[in-house]
């Protein structure tokens, strides 16, 4: 029960630094936006970790993994941030949802995993979910929602890197070093499109990290107390927050085909997930039925 407490708090809480994105993200560029997400998260994060967890900060087990999935989280992140830039944050995140879906196929192709034709089903109803959100032919797909898409397929070359590094490494040390990766690239390239910023700008930036950094710690310690895959599901209470946001700040509310194409898309990746956990009990308890 604590572990749900903990993942439901996690997801109801991030979508708070998605709208203060959102709102930033129409006075300067998304770029200084996804900057001080990743400037600020280790300001906090680093010294937080150093006095008390200081075990977990050490050199990674697998660099070079440790070092792909950063960049994927970082991509998933700079076109997550230019979506609600443009359109609505419950579009965004509907697209974003695909993740499960690609990390489905991908675990068929790199990870040679065996994919049943319930979870192949999964797939293909997840990705009609996909297309009624888009709906190719009726809207115009732009950018944004290209992003949204692209958001949802980073996502899941960063899960699949996360699997392939077999836990070798702590989730705290995880979120130092995709947060240390991420502030380096983007200072990187930030320069070419900084603007100043007021007083305002600089305290909702610190604020963005703040509550990203604080969702993130609440999803690591949930999975203290149960298995990732048992807590995938719970990541679609995001969207209650997310809407809310959306209506109560921004006047977006779902239209009819996001609202569709959502419910195709959730029971999609809620299904995969289950197979997920039935499979990992047929590995472990080869009586399991």
């Amino acid at each position: 029960m604590k572990a749900v407490a903990l993942n439901i708090s996690a997801w109801m809480l991030l979508p708070v630094m998605d709208g203060i994105a959102k709102h930033l993200s129409s006075e300067i560029h998304f770029l200084q936006v996804v900057w001080g997400r990743y400037f600020f998260m280790v300001i906090i994060s680093l010294p937080f970790t150093y006095f008390f967890f200081n075990t977990h900060l050490r050199w990674p087990r697998n660099f070079y993994i440790q070092f792909a999935r950063s960049i994927f989280l970082f991509l998933s992140t700079i076109l997550f941030f230019y979506a609600i830039s443009v359109i609505s944050l419950a579009e965004s995140l509907t697209l974003a949802f695909v993740s499960p879906i690609i990390v489905t196929l991908l675990s068929s192709v790199i990870l040679k995993e065996k994919v049943g034709i319930r979870r192949w089903s999964a797939v293909v109803f997840g990705f009609i979910g996909a297309m009624i959100v888009v709906r190719p032919g009726f809207n115009e797909i732009n950018m944004a929602t290209i992003a949204g898409l692209g958001t949802g397929i980073s996502y899941a070359f960063y899960i699949i890197s996360t699997r392939k590094l077999s836990s070798l490494d702590s989730p705290l040390l995880t979120l130092i070093f995709t947060g240390l990766s991420g502030a380096i690239f983007v200072s990187c390239i930030i320069p070419i499109f900084w603007t100043s910023l007021n007083p305002i700008q600089w305290i909702l930036l610190i604020a963005l990290a703040g509550v990203g950094t604080l969702g993130h710690l609440l999803l690591i310690l949930s999975l203290n107390f149960a298995e990732a895959s048992k807590l995938a599901p719970l990541a679609y209470f995001e969207i209650v927050t997310n809407i809310i946001i959306g209506y109560i700040f921004f006047n977006d509310f779902p239209n009819k085909w996001i609202w569709l194409g959502l419910l195709f898309i959730i029971s999609s990746g809620i299904y995969i997930s289950i197979r997920e956990n039935i499979k990992k009990q047929k590995i472990s308890d080869p009586s399991f039925h």
